[in-house]
């Protein structure tokens, strides 16, 4: 294979105070051992650099249990069965567990593992504890180490992958970067491994449908559940949260450290220009699953986008989904494209009744008590362009 060409230029250095890395199975698995022990060392070394010569505070997402309790059950595939997944997660745990606290108690760090679920994040209690352990974790010296729990979670309350995972939990922190390391170099502009001239994509400003579908064929190695769609659509994620993505091979040597000192490493995902939006609005757009859809006309898509005004009734044509008040809804335009995300402060009934309405006619449909916004502007986040809509739309109805 011919060495692949690169788009863009390299990015400047910069400097992080909170870092969120994310390594996934195609790294840290390995067929012969089930565990490639030598990554995490490499990267325990690095984080312990970060710490010292510039005080950056790292997170870790991990992936790897299930890879890593695989070998240790006798099995010679992936799991397929639920059973045997959260069997081979809670086998293989202890044993990652055991690979981090070795690796970084060798440069005087101590670890805090956290198991995570979709329950975490959607409640927001739970979702303000987790962030509190978290930052006292940071606040101590210490490195979390964060893991999906897969020895309970069921298909219906799963997170998807680590590479969302690892989104929620940067823009829950207020992270400064998002790295997702992987098996290949970064994001190509067609699968490297079918096509040699493939090119290599330094810089990403805006994340659409063309990019995400070239991205949809450019996999991880077999042992993983994401590919760079996925990693894509995190990224989308978090730059409405104001937080650069670096996406890059985490096998090759110094890999954290390039990326900390800005060097032209994989490929960057430039955040959403502006000021950041606020925690509860992202936790609003991203960490609660849409219980249904809620589509609007064209006049009401143009207020609610430009405007920054609350959806009423008048504006709605259809609803989908079994959503009650206070439940997350995707707003959609006629086409189907999911733009916005919000806590619906009517149920689906009440809105079948009276979409398309105005709103002196609401108290003598629906009683009073009722607001008169089906979306208050509070509880509403427009999302980041149309990439961003296709990657929540296509996680709407859980």
């Amino acid at each position: 294979m011919t060495a692949p060409r690169e788009t863009r230029a390299p990015r400047p250095r910069g400097h992080y105070r909170r870092v969120v890395v994310k390594l996934g199975s195609a790294v840290l698995a390995d067929p012969a051992t089930g565990l490639r022990e030598g990554t995490i060392r490499a990267l325990a070394r690095e984080v312990s650099r970060a710490a010292e010569e510039t005080g950056v505070e790292t997170v870790v997402v991990t992936s790897g249990a299930i890879a890593a309790g695989r070998r240790r059950l006798g099995l010679t595939a992936r799991p397929r069965t639920m059973a045997l997944k959260q069997a081979a997660a809670a086998v293989g745990q202890t044993t990652l567990m055991r690979a981090y606290e070795r690796a970084f108690e060798a440069h005087e760090l101590r670890v805090g593992q956290l198991l995570l679920t979709h329950e975490d994040f959607a409640s927001r209690e739970r979702y303000n504890n987790a962030r509190g352990t978290l930052l006292t974790l940071l606040g101590r010296g210490i490195v979390p180490v964060i893991n999906e729990n897969d020895t309970v979670a069921t298909q219906e309350i799963r997170l998807g992958d680590n590479d969302h995972l690892a989104a929620l939990v940067a823009q829950m922190l207020g992270a400064d970067l998002l790295v997702l390391f992987t098996d290949q170099e970064g994001l190509y502009d067609r699968d490297p491994r079918r096509f040699p001239d493939a090119r290599l994509v330094r810089v990403v400003e805006t994340i659409d449908d063309g990019l995400l579908r070239a991205a949809a064929g450019q996999r991880d190695a077999g042992v993983g559940t994401g590919g760079m769609a996925s990693k894509l659509r995190a990224a989308g994620l978090v730059a409405t949260a104001g937080i650069p993505v670096v996406i890059a091979s985490g096998l090759r040597p110094r890999a954290l450290t390039d990326v900390l000192a800005g060097a032209p490493v994989g490929t960057m995902v430039r955040p959403r220009a502006g000021r950041r939006t606020r925690s509860r609005k992202l936790w609003i757009a991203f960490a609660r699953e849409p219980r249904g859809v809620i589509t609007v006309d064209d006049g009401a898509r143009r207020v609610l986008v430009e405007q920054n005004r609350s959806l009423l009734p008048a504006g709605v044509v259809g609803a989908e989904g079994r959503f009650a008040q206070g439940d997350a809804v995707a707003i959609a335009d006629r086409a189907g494209r999911v733009f916005a995300r919000g806590l619906a402060a009517w149920s689906h009934d009440q809105v079948a009744r009276a979409m398309g309405r105005r709103s002196a006619e609401l108290r003598e449909l629906l009683g009073a008590g009722v607001p008169a916004e089906v979306v208050h502007r509070d509880d509403l986040v427009i999302l980041e362009g149309a990439g961003a809509g296709t990657a929540a739309a296509g996680r709407v109805g859980a």
